[in-house]
C-alpha cells in the first residue's frame, strides 16, 4: 500500500488532487491532439471534442484541470524595474467603480422613498412577487401598485440621473 501511494505521489506530483478519470480524459484528449497533429490536422477544441465525441466544454474543462496552477503573483512584465504581476491583470466588471457607484446612488435614494413604496420594490423585484400578491399582501388593489410601482420607479430614475 505504501509503494502504491509513493508511485501515486511521483506519478501525480500535482499540488491539487484531480481525479483519475478527468486525468485519464486529459491524456486521452492529449493523444488525439498529437494524433491530429501528426496526420497535419489542426487539433481544435472542435475537432478534438468531435473525435473523442464529447463535448468541448468536457475537453476544455479535462485540459484545464492538468495545467499547472499559477500564482496570483506571478510576474507577467517586468521592465526596468516595473513588474506587472497576473493579479494587476484581473478585473471584475460587477465590481468596478462606476457599477460601485451606481448601487451606491440606487440604495440611497431607495432610502428615500415611502415606507410603502419601498415595500413594493423589495416585494416586486427582490423577492420577484407579482403586482397581484403584492395587492393582497400590502391590502390595496392591484391598480394601486401598479401606480405607486410606476410612481417610485420615476422618483429613483431622477434621484439617479
Amino acid at each position: 500500500m505504501i509503494l502504491g501511494e509513493i508511485k501515486r505521489f511521483l506519478r501525480d506530483g500535482n499540488s491539487l488532487r484531480v481525479s483519475r478519470s478527468i486525468r485519464d480524459a486529459a491524456y486521452r484528449i492529449l493523444k488525439t491532439r498529437e494524433h491530429l497533429e501528426e496526420n497535419n490536422e489542426e487539433a481544435t477544441i472542435a475537432r478534438i471534442a468531435e473525435a473523442l465525441e464529447v463535448q468541448e466544454r468536457e475537453v476544455v474543462y479535462a485540459l484545464d484541470a492538468i495545467s499547472d496552477p499559477v500564482s496570483l503573483y506571478e510576474p507577467v512584465y517586468n521592465k526596468s524595474g516595473d513588474t506587472l504581476q497576473l493579479l494587476d491583470q484581473l478585473f471584475d466588471e460587477t465590481q468596478s467603480e462606476e457599477s460601485w457607484a451606481e448601487r451606491v446612488a440606487l440604495r440611497d435614494a431607495i432610502e428615500r422613498l415611502a415606507e410603502r413604496e419601498k415595500k413594493i420594490l423589495r416585494l416586486r423585484y427582490f423577492e420577484g412577487k407579482t403586482q397581484t400578491e403584492i395587492s393582497s399582501e400590502v391590502g390595496i388593489s392591484q391598480a394601486q401598485v401598479s401606480r405607486l410601482e410606476k410612481n417610485a420607479l420615476s422618483v429613483l430614475r431622477r434621484e439617479i440621473s
